[in-house]
């Protein structure tokens, strides 16, 4: 299972939105296939197994990293592609949260005469997954923060100079961190103070482009904006429905923009990236008011600070704008899931403390 897990992660930036799922078959203490989920709308997992395995997958164990699924998509079902090649057995790390399997895909199996089990290394599995997990089960994406910081915890001078706070290291790692995410959120006042792109460059995937979220309550971004220069979509949530000229302007640019009520903007604009964009994994790069509200409402399920080893002042930028907290009763409590050196920085992976289960305290 161990080895069906780590061939699910070599899926980890091109499966969106399918969950990344790795397969081993084994037999007489040998594996004779292997393979993963490498692409949505490509063979699964198990069906990449079997065609490796051929005749040998007759008798064999296979080991899943995700229950079989038990449904036609874009894909036939792979619950009946193991029967037909005659396994043994199916052990999976966990039941796939999706409604049109969840249990019946190792149900269908059971009553096909094929030994079944589920729960072998099942938090590594759902760690993998997070964000699939919950975009069937809440129908929310996990969002992740990310933020660099110096060592007195400020992010920038007060002159908004913030480039560059990280090393070459760190920043190569925030571009793998964009890579495996669907899509990469900031704030209007992030866009108009840097100009961001959004994108995924230093790596060697030209073709992985996530979806670029601005939150622009008042649609106050500009036409000229860089990220609307580059190959890849911008989505643009806005509450502004007068002004249709700028509408027209930013279409016209490259944007697609969504209207959403006021009230409840940001739950609201998770849901729609989770049901309309089927997005697993959004990635957070904004600045300390949209990432101190979104901490407020409880809409942050994971931090990722690179800690640099240099001093800003008093005078520069904070970390998070959270006003309401006022005093030790009102702090928020977060866990710490890793810390690792990434060049002359430190990376901590924090998940922010929700009791629910699903913001990392099984990893």
């Amino acid at each position: 299972m161990a080895r069906a897990l780590r061939l699910a992660a070599r899926g980890l930036t091109t499966t969106q939105p399918n969950p990344r799922v790795g397969c081993v078959l084994a037999r007489d203490g040998q594996i004779v296939g292997e393979g993963w989920h490498e692409f949505a709308g490509g063979p699964h997992a198990e069906i990449n197994a079997l065609e490796q395995a051929g005749d040998a997958a007759r008798g064999a164990d296979c080991y899943v990293s995700l229950e079989p699924c038990n449904h036609h998509g874009r894909t036939p079902p792979c619950s009946e592609a193991l029967i037909r090649a005659g396994v043994a057995r199916v052990v999976a790390a966990t039941t796939d949260p999706d409604p049109r399997t969840a249990g019946a895909g190792l149900q269908k199996l059971a009553a096909a005469g094929i030994d079944t089990a589920c729960g072998l290394l099942e938090p590594q599995a759902r760690e993998l997954n997070r964000g699939f997990v919950l975009r069937l089960t809440r129908e929310r994406p996990y969002v992740r923060c990310k933020q660099a910081l110096s060592v007195d915890g400020r992010t920038a001078m007060a002159s908004g100079e913030s480039k560059w706070i990280s090393g070459e290291a760190a920043r190569l790692d925030v571009q793998r961190l964009r890579a495996r995410s669907c899509a990469v959120l900031t704030g209007i006042g992030t866009v108009l103070a840097d100009d961001p792109r959004l994108d995924v460059r230093h790596l060697d995937m030209p073709r992985r482009r996530p979806l670029r979220v601005v939150l622009d309550r008042r649609l106050r971004m500009s036409a000229d904006a860089r990220m609307l220069g580059l190959p890849g979509r911008v989505l643009i949530f806005t509450c502004n429905i007068d002004n249709s000229i700028k509408h027209g302007m930013l279409i016209g640019a490259g944007a697609e923009i969504v209207v959403l009520p006021e009230p409840d903007f940001a739950n609201g604009v998770l849901r729609y990236l989770a049901g309309q964009e089927q997005v697993n994994e959004v990635l957070v790069e904004a600045g300390a008011t949209l990432t101190g509200a979104l901490l407020q409402a409880g809409l942050i399920d994971e931090l990722i600070l690179y800690q640099a080893p240099v001093i800003m002042g008093d005078a520069a930028r904070g970390l998070f704008h959270l006003p309401q907290l006022q005093h030790m009763r009102d702090r928020m409590e977060l866990k710490l899931l890793e810390s690792r050196r990434i060049g002359a920085d430190l990376r901590l992976r924090l998940a922010v403390a929700r009791g629910d289960g699903m913001n990392g305290e099984n990893h």
